[in-house]
C-alpha cells in the first residue's frame, strides 16, 4: 500500500501532523497551509521536510488543489465564529470565509479525498457552518460520524471538550455502525462505547463547564454571593472536582510535569495575580487527576484560562484560604504564598495535549507565544485515535 497523500489545512503548529504520525498510518503530508507566521515557524522547526504554504486558503485555486491529488484532508478551521463565549457570527464571520471556500471546492475536485477529519470547538455542532459541511459531504457521497470528545476519555487529566468529524467516501465502509448522534467516546469493534447526545457522560459535562468564563470578565465579588465556600466555588463544584480526582481511570498530573525546570521562578504567580484572583483560581496538585482547559490567554489572563499548580503539596489549601477576607493585604499575600502556586510550563501543556517529547519550539519563541499557540491547538492523542478509527474497515 502506497503512503496516503495528506493535505493539512489550518496547520497551526502541527497537532494534526503529530496525530497522523502517532497513528502509524503510512502517509505523507504533501502540503500544510496556514497564515500565522509564528505558528508556521514552529511547524517548520518540527517538520522541515513538509511543504508549508504560507497563503490564504481562498488563494489556492481549484487546479492547485487537484494537483496535490490528496487522499486525506485534515483541518481545524478558525473556532472564533462558533465559540460559545464569542459573538457566534457563524458563517457571517469573515473568519469563516475560508472554510466556506473549502466546502465550495470539495464537490468540484477531480478526485475528492477518500478521508476527512475536522476539529473545532463545542458549539460548531449547532452552527450553520456545520449544516453546510454535512450538505457538502452528502452531496459528494461521504459517510460521516460526529463526536464531542475530551482527553479525559483517554485517561488524560485535562478537560478540553472539542467537536470532531470523520468522513469517508461511501465506497468504503466504516468499521462500526455510524449514527446521527454525537458520540462521546470512541467506537470499538464490539459496538459503540457511547452514543449520547444528551451529554450524560460526566467527564464531558465537566469539560464543558470549564469554558464558562470569559477572558474579559472582571473578578466576581464574594460579598455578592454567600453560597460559596472558602473559594468562589459552590459545594457542587467542589464535589465535582473531588469526584474527578477520585477517578482512577484518569492518570495523575505528575506524569505530565517537567522534572527539571530551568528558570522556574518565571512561572510562579505574581503577587498582583494572587491578590486579585485568589478566589477564582482553579488549583490542582501533582496528585490531581484533572485540569481545566488551557486557552491562548494562559499566563497573561487568569480567569477561565487554565488551572494553576500548587507545588507546596504539604500545605492544605483550606488553611491558606481560611479567613482570607478578614486579614490585611500583606497577610493575605503571605498566606497564599505558602501554596507556591505556579503556571504550567508550555512543555507541560504540550505533554497534556499529547505532543511527543521531541516536539519543540524555536529558541526565539517566547513563553507567551507558546501559550497562545498551544491554546489554539488540539489533543494529538485524540486525533491519532480518530485517524485509526477512520481508516479501519470491516
Amino acid at each position: 500500500m502506497s503512503p496516503l497523500r495528506v493535505l493539512e489545512l489550518y496547520s497551526g503548529i502541527g497537532g494534526m501532523h503529530c496525530g497522523l504520525a502517532e497513528s502509524a498510518v503510512p502517509a505523507e503530508v504533501v502540503a500544510a497551509v496556514d497564515v500565522n507566521t509564528t505558528a508556521n515557524q514552529v511547524y517548520k522547526y518540527n517538520f522541515p521536510d513538509t511543504p508549508l504554504w504560507t497563503k490564504t486558503i481562498e488563494g489556492i485555486s481549484l487546479k492547485e488543489f487537484d494537483d496535490l491529488a490528496f487522499d486525506m484532508l485534515l483541518m481545524s478551521p478558525p473556532c472564533q465564529p462558533f465559540t460559545r463565549i464569542g459573538l457566534q457570527g457563524d458563517v457571517t464571520d469573515p473568519r469563516a470565509r475560508s472554510f466556506l471556500y473549502i466546502l465550495d471546492i470539495l464537490p468540484r475536485l477531480q478526485k475528492p479525498p477518500m478521508y476527512i477529519l475536522l476539529e473545532n470547538v463545542k458549539g460548531f455542532e449547532s452552527s450553520i457552518a456545520r449544516e453546510n459541511l454535512v450538505t457538502a459531504l452528502l452531496r459528494c457521497g461521504y459517510r460521516y460520524q460526529e463526536f464531542l470528545l475530551s482527553p479525559t476519555c483517554l485517561g488524560i487529566p485535562n478537560s478540553r471538550l472539542r467537536y470532531f468529524l470523520i468522513a469517508k467516501l461511501q465506497k468504503e465502509e466504516f468499521s462500526f455502525q455510524v449514527t446521527n448522534q454525537l458520540l462521546e467516546d470512541f467506537p470499538t469493534c464490539f459496538g459503540l462505547v457511547s452514543s449520547s447526545t444528551t451529554h450524560s457522560s460526566s467527564r464531558n459535562v465537566n469539560a464543558d463547564l470549564d469554558l464558562k468564563s470569559t477572558l474579559s470578565d472582571p473578578p466576581r465579588d464574594p460579598k455578592q454571593d454567600t453560597s460559596f465556600l472558602y473559594k468562589l466555588e459552590t459545594p457542587e463544584e467542589l464535589e465535582r472536582k473531588q469526584s474527578q480526582d477520585n477517578d482512577s481511570s484518569i492518570r495523575t498530573l505528575d506524569e505530565f510535569l517537567e522534572k527539571n525546570i530551568g528558570d522556574i521562578n518565571q512561572y510562579f504567580l505574581p503577587s498582583r495575580s494572587l491578590l486579585r484572583y485568589a478566589l477564582i483560581l482553579d488549583i490542582v496538585q501533582p496528585s490531581s487527576r484533572r485540569s481545566t482547559c488551557f486557552t491562548k490567554g494562559y499566563g497573561h489572563y487568569v480567569e477561565g484560562t487554565g488551572s494553576v499548580l500548587q507545588t507546596a503539596t504539604d500545605v492544605e489549601i483550606s488553611s491558606a484560604y481560611e479567613a482570607l477576607e478578614t486579614v490585611t493585604e500583606e497577610e493575605k499575600l503571605a498566606k497564599l504564598s505558602t501554596l507556591k502556586m505556579r503556571y504550567f510550563t508550555p512543555r507541560e501543556i504540550a505533554n497534556l495535549h499529547g505532543f511527543p517529547p521531541q516536539f519543540g519550539f524555536p529558541e526565539k519563541t517566547t513563553t507567551k507565544q507558546c501559550y497562545r499557540l498551544l491554546g489554539n491547538s488540539l489533543n494529538v492523542h485524540i486525533v491519532a485515535k480518530l485517524i485509526t478509527v477512520l481508516l479501519q474497515s470491516h
